[in-house]
């Protein structure tokens, strides 16, 4: 079995950059429903903006020279290429930590709080809180080559990254994550508790106890959110976990759908007021939805979804995480379990209700999501 780590460059051919420049320029915009802006779907006018800067005010060479600035490397484990940014800390303590993103995000959500966690005395910090991080990127996403054979859902993923920091070196980590993020970090959390410290999560499980306590008139405001999420939002998962490849037919051949697809899951679920460019600049947002394009993984990103329908592993019942546990509440998460349901399912140590953020909580908020990290490992390290 290969266990060689390769160093990684991002670059992307000029001839490609070409190709994407000449399917923007040849974008055929649907028509929109009078009177809707964002009610109906993505609206034309913004998109129309958003593609005329992709092609004509967007740098990418900048951008893959900021990505470039870090560490990034390769490895193969379980027949799978992984790719995954290994940001050393400059102090010798720093605690070793993995951080998983989710869907539509890539790690580019951490960019902004990566140098806050490695480096904490150039922010104001204590290098005591200081962590080496490793941010892979799941597979099928980004860098990590899509998977050639079936299986690849969020327990195996665990499996493959308890491998992955092991194969680093890190007999002792903490773990973190949201979205599809935090259902990994959980999987790692059960079957590794002999490594794994302690876990952070921005988006966790909620277990309805057999007999539920009355809850206060936020955690039933956050019920009934969920509940319209599910029936007005969710409609991508259903897709996405049951004719991926179909969906991912028009994804792959057309950047403007792409962009339409994810940037308004970024819109609806980031605490934006309304508009995605309230949390995050336009090149933000086009950095991540080119992660997809040029690596052509808007197929197997969404191929995950498929996966875990498959085995059922989100039906299956979950032992109690035993391990300290931290959770980020953002208000404007898209699933908000009642406190006491969480702690159902995991050993809750450490709750931090913040005041801003949304689901891509350290990219729309990486001051507060870093103090929160470091407050929440300051306790088990």
């Amino acid at each position: 079995m290969s266990v060689v780590i390769e160093p990684f460059h991002i670059h992307m051919d000029d001839a490609d950059l070409e190709d994407l420049r000449s399917r923007l320029a040849r974008t055929r915009f649907p028509d929109q429903i009078a009177a809707t802006v964002w009610e109906a779907g993505f609206p034309m006018d913004y998109l129309r903006e958003l593609v005329g800067y992709w092609m004509d005010g967007y740098d990418w060479r900048r951008q893959e020279a900021r990505l470039n600035e870090l560490d990034h490397f390769r490895t193969r484990i379980d027949g799978q290429s992984i790719h995954f940014v290994h940001a050393r800390s400059p102090h010798p303590d720093a605690m070793p930590l993995l951080l998983t993103h989710g869907w539509p995000g890539s790690f580019v959500e951490f960019l902004d709080v990566i140098p806050r966690l490695v480096d904490p005395p150039a922010f104001g910090g204590r290098a005591a809180d200081a962590f080496h991080l490793v941010v892979p990127s799941l597979p099928g996403y980004g860098f990590s080559e899509p998977p050639r054979t079936p299986g690849w859902d969020v327990r195996r993923i665990a499996v493959a990254f308890i491998g992955l920091m092991n194969r680093l070196g890190h007999p002792r980590y903490g773990a973190q994550g949201g979205d599809w993020g935090a259902q990994v970090t959980t999987r790692i959390a059960a079957l590794d508790p002999e490594h794994c410290a302690a876990i952070h999560l921005n988006m966790p499980v909620g277990t309805r106890p057999a007999e539920p306590g009355p809850l206060t008139d936020e955690e039933q405001a956050d019920l009934a959110d969920m509940a319209q999420f599910t029936r007005h939002e969710a409609a991508y998962a259903n897709e996405q976990g049951t004719k991926p490849q179909t969906l991912g037919v028009g994804l792959n051949d057309s950047p403007a759908g792409l962009l339409a697809w994810i940037v308004e899951k970024f819109r609806a679920w980031s605490d934006c007021d309304g508009h995605p460019e309230n949390c995050f600049s336009r090149d933000q947002l086009l950095t991540n939805v080119m992660l997809y394009w040029m690596t052509q993984t808007a197929t197997s990103s969404a191929q995950l979804y498929w996966e875990t329908n498959q085995s059922g592993v989100l039906t299956e019942r979950l032992p109690f995480i035993e391990v300290p546990t931290g959770v980020g509440r953002y208000p404007k998460e898209v699933l908000r379990w009642p406190r006491s349901w969480v702690e159902q399912q995991y050993n809750v140590t450490h709750w931090a209700s913040m005041t801003r953020g949304g689901h891509f909580a350290a990219m729309e908020q990486p001051e507060l999501f870093a103090d929160d990290l470091q407050a929440f490992f300051r306790t088990v390290r």
